[in-house]
């Protein structure tokens, strides 16, 4: 592939490339002494599991390494002691040292669903293997490359300092230690989303402080959940999971509202932009096309076609001709008089009795095909008695 092509591809959905000429020097370069690029991506184990909305990153250091060029993954197992600020209006508490292990190696096993894992592509770092012999001189050389100034002009920082929340100074030292892990690994390149440009930048700065050649920052937006406002967030429960069953996964992609269609096609997908305007253009295709499409594409990344296929086959049962699952769990209940938000935790279609209580005050609960309008109802458990929620979760019972 050309170079000019090469940048065309790494540009598509971005949202900003610091700079654009020396992302295509830097590829020349490697090109003509045979090496490859080192596109650094740093997480922070603060939360295990991986939705769509991180996708839109790894998919770009994907690109990368289909490119011949090396992923290097930094695992913060040190920076997240301080919890980055991005953000955030008030202080991030430290994690244990057991809670990054175990996030750390969750993460690894749903990257791997989108990255080449293989030693030639991958670089697996932490960057306590640097921070954590730092003196104290080095820390002060370190923090010397910033004026206060400078990092008040962060968005998370200044706010806070307007309304006087108190803001921590190791919290300042958050965005150093992430830029000098850019100086540890020699990157050539950053990958992250918007939320994380001024972090990124702080690594070009430090970079070129050393003596080496400062990273091309690459930027990417942050994908907009399944109700068209947010991000994606498990915590606003408008996100869809790599680890989520075919049918979920299909079933959610399915609810997207059209708007978001184009978004989700070029972050989420490599279908060409001529052919992602003709799938968005309802004179051309008719929005449920498109969007079947598109879910049965992101079920076959995580799966393959065979799952896809069958998760658009039971959507179109369930949902167009309102027949039952063929998947349903099967759940095992007494025969027991039993309130109706108590039945929806017993089958875990719930978290809580919490959600169970709005779940049916929102209309979203149906024993045998008939909706239940009071938490409070009882109801007494017999064999075959379908309970669903929402429009996508189901269970069977089956007496004890």
């Amino acid at each position: 592939m050309e170079i000019a092509e090469q940048v065309t591809m790494l540009k598509r959905g971005t949202v900003e490339v610091f700079r654009e000429d020396e992302l295509a020097q830097r590829l020349t370069e490697a090109a003509k002494e045979g090496r490859q690029l080192r596109a650094k991506l740093g997480m922070d184990p603060t939360a295990p599991d991986i939705h769509l909305g991180h996708t839109v990153v790894l998919r770009k250091l994907r690109q990368f390494q289909d490119l011949g060029h090396k992923a290097v993954l930094i695992i913060g197992d040190y920076t997240a002691r301080i919890g980055d600020p991005t953000g955030q209006n008030t202080t991030r508490p430290m994690l244990t040292e057991e809670e990054i292990k175990q996030n750390a190696q969750t993460y690894f096993d749903q990257a791997g669903k989108i990255l080449d894992m293989s030693p030639e592509k991958v670089e697996v770092r932490y960057n306590s293997e640097w921070l954590a012999d730092m003196k104290l001189a080095d820390v002060i050389k370190l923090t010397a490359s910033m004026t206060v100034a400078r990092m008040l002009e962060r968005d998370t920082f200044e706010l806070r300092y307007k309304k006087g929340d108190p803001i921590g100074i190791h919290e300042f030292l958050y965005p150093l230690m992430q830029g000098h892990d850019s100086v540890a690994i020699k990157s050539d390149v950053e990958l992250g989303g918007t939320d994380q440009t001024y972090n990124n930048l702080v690594g070009r700065d430090l970079q070129r402080l050393d003596g080496q050649k400062p990273q091309i920052v690459i930027t990417m937006p942050i994908l907009v959940g399944l109700d068209g406002v947010q991000k994606m967030s498990k915590s606003k429960k408008n996100y869809i999971g790599v680890t989520d069953a075919p049918s979920d996964m299909f079933g959610k992609t399915m609810s997207i509202p059209d708007e978001l269609m184009e978004n989700y096609f070029t972050l989420l997908t490599d279908v060409p932009a001529e052919e992602i305007k003709v799938l968005c253009d309802a004179s051309k295709t008719h929005p449920k096309e498109a969007k079947v499409k598109l879910g049965k594409m992101i079920v076959e990344q995580f799966y393959d076609a065979e799952a896809a296929d069958a998760a658009a086959a039971e959507f179109e049962k369930v949902f167009a001709q309102n027949q039952l699952p063929d998947d349903m769990p099967e759940v095992a209940i007494a025969a027991e008089e039993i309130m109706v938000s108590k039945l929806l935790v017993e089958c875990k279609l719930v978290a809580s009795g919490g959600e169970a209580k709005r779940m049916v005050k929102q209309g979203g609960v149906k024993i045998n095909d008939e909706k239940v309008t009071n938490p409070a109802d009882t109801v007494t458990p017999a064999d075959g008695m379908i309970v669903q929620v929402g429009k996508r979760k189901f269970a069977k019972i089956t007496l004890k």
